[in-house]
């Protein structure tokens, strides 16, 4: 609540921006992502910064909003082990639905040849956001055939949920994106854990070079960290995966609400 609070202060002072223009500007749907833990007090710097550039998506007199991505992987885990591995071929396969609108979209991440992100979207109905649906199958076949040459692993279920409270700044000439995340809960079938208490998930999303927010981290010494939610959140809840890639990243959002995380 105090990280909440922290964040609703710092972005009061940028002026509003539309959905409409968000989407307009910044809708990278093919972009290179950096993520970063940003301590709180340090965000308040670089929101500070960046003031006379950026401007935060404002619906309704809203600054922050709630979401939840439902992640589907094998019962193996084996999209995780994708990643781990650094496959060529690795994807991630979710639902996310915006909580305070109801919209809800199936979504497919893909990886290019020069590791940027790839996203695809389907409109998908809240009321089958914890499911694949037959169009959601074929969806999924279409983007890994068209874009990997292969088809979808076998087995896909439900893993695995995220909720977090996340709020968008953009800056329009510059078609650059920020995203601030804040609040996340991991679920799964048998337990939950609270992350982030004193930290901010900041993600820039640019069309490849760096922009001007990551400059601002860099110069606040604030490194990039190489790890998704999906695989941060797995590993959090699944303890005896390996996940030694990320046992850095993973100790510094441990925790609120569980203890249970060790080195596999």
């Amino acid at each position: 609540m105090r990280t909440r609070a922290a964040l609703a202060g710092a972005l009061a002072e940028l002026p509003p921006i539309s959905l409409e223009d968000v989407l307009a500007e910044a809708a990278l749907q093919v972009r290179v992502d950096r993520k970063y833990l940003v301590p709180v007090g340090v965000f308040v710097e670089l929101v500070n910064r960046l003031r006379d550039r950026f401007a935060v998506l404002e619906i309704d007199g809203q600054r922050s909003f709630q979401y939840e991505s439902v992640y589907f992987d094998t019962p193996s885990h084996g999209l995780y082990r994708h990643h781990l591995q650094r496959r060529r071929y690795r994807y991630k396969v979710r639902t996310r639905t915006y909580l305070d609108s109801g919209e809800c979209s199936f979504e497919v991440k893909l990886k290019g040849n020069r590791s940027e992100t790839i996203k695809s979207r389907l409109p998908y109905a809240v009321s089958d956001r914890g499911r694949l649906t037959g169009p959601a199958r074929d969806f999924l076949a279409e983007q890994l055939r068209t874009t990997y040459g292969v088809g979808p692993v076998d087995g896909l279920q439900p893993s695995l949920v995220t909720t977090y409270r996340r709020s968008t700044l953009t800056d329009p000439a510059a078609h650059e994106r920020l995203t601030c995340d804040v609040d996340l809960r991991f679920s799964d079938a048998t337990s939950s854990i609270d992350v982030l208490p004193d930290s901010v998930l900041v993600e820039s999303k640019t069309n490849g070079r760096t922009g001007a927010a990551d400059a601002v981290l860099r110069d606040l010494r604030i490194r990039p960290i190489h790890v998704s939610k999906y695989c941060v959140a797995a590993a959090l809840l699944n303890p005896a995966l390996r996940s030694n890639p990320w046992h850095r990243t993973v100790r510094q959002l441990v925790v609120a609400g569980r203890s249970g995380y060790r080195e596999a």
